[in-house]
């Protein structure tokens, strides 16, 4: 085990125990997600993207994260049929599925396992595909679910070009140059991003199985397991490059993004299944993430 994956482990398990023996405020979860959202990863991608060489094969992490959203819009309507589930359930099981956490975990994974020059290029997935789909299609399945209006462009818009590490992507792409004592900020910044979001998710980890065992089996392991197959054959059929393909692999194994299970849960769509996805899932991909990076390289 190498020290940066051994670092995510530690971090969430001090995350975990420290939940469970109460020694932080129920809040605080939500206050050093919002420290590695704000500051952290805009702060590493400053630091990384202005080294990123622009090529053709990274709309392939644009693209990925929306085809496999697309076949998990698909999934979620025949499990519907399948499994008997209602439309809330559905629209609960597309987001667990569809949206991954492809940032809190994300970043720190791939930086782990790939090395810190995935980062870049995980931005991409993250900030084009996966936040992208949890701005605009998330409210609108969940105002389909919940029989309410359809959320307006302006506000969707303005989520987008207000998010921390989206302004951060379309700085780091312009044509400046950073003096150096900015890029040693950025790095100390950038350098907390590991513990601090592992340590957050471990604050939030909930493992308690749900009474829908097949729906909850078949969420999981479509996450974990098909997501980054299909996501593997679409970036080798688009001609990816190795170091674009583990990250568009890697990325699509990523268990379902806390957030949408968060905003799930607020909508009464299925909670108990949501928080499990979320729980299990961080759990799972502890192994199954290392593995499909072994695979991938």
């Amino acid at each position: 085990m190498n020290a940066p994956l051994a670092l995510v482990l530690l971090g969430l398990a001090a995350g975990y125990v420290a939940r469970r023996l109460q020694r932080f405020p129920p809040e605080a979860a939500d206050v050093l997600n919002r420290f590695v959202i704000d500051v952290c990863v805009p702060s590493m991608i400053l630091l990384t993207v202005p080294t990123l060489r622009l090529r053709l094969d990274l709309v392939i992490l644009v693209v990925v994260p929306w085809v496999l959203a697309c076949v998990g819009f698909v999934l979620s309507e025949l499990s519907a049929r399948g499994f008997g589930l209602d439309r809330r359930t559905a629209a609960a099981l597309f987001l667990c599925v569809a949206l991954g956490n492809t940032s809190f975990l994300g970043f720190p994974l791939c930086a782990a396992l790939l090395g810190p020059d995935s980062i870049p290029l995980a931005a991409v997935y993250d900030q084009l595909g996966s936040f992208l789909l949890l701005s605009i299609v998330a409210p609108l399945v969940i105002a389909r679910a919940g029989g309410r209006g359809a959320p307006t462009l302006g506000a969707m818009s303005w989520r987008v070009v207000t998010f921390p590490p989206f302004l951060a992507l379309v700085l780091a792409l312009l044509p400046w140059t950073q003096p150096a004592w900015l890029t040693e900020v950025f790095r100390a910044f950038g350098n907390a991003l590991i513990p601090i979001a592992m340590f957050a998710v471990g604050l939030r980890l909930r493992v308690t199985p749900p009474a829908e065992k097949g729906v909850f089996a078949l969420g999981l392991a479509v996450k974990l397991g098909v997501m980054p197959l299909l996501a593997f054959g679409l970036a080798r059929a688009l001609g990816a490059q190795s170091d674009v393909m583990a990250v568009a692999v890697l990325e699509s194994a990523m268990p379902a993004m806390i957030t949408a299970g968060a905003l799930a849960m607020a909508e009464g769509l299925a909670p108990e299944l949501a928080a499990a996805w979320v729980g299990w899932g961080i759990v799972l991909a502890q192994v199954t993430v290392p593995a499909w990076a072994t695979l991938v390289r």
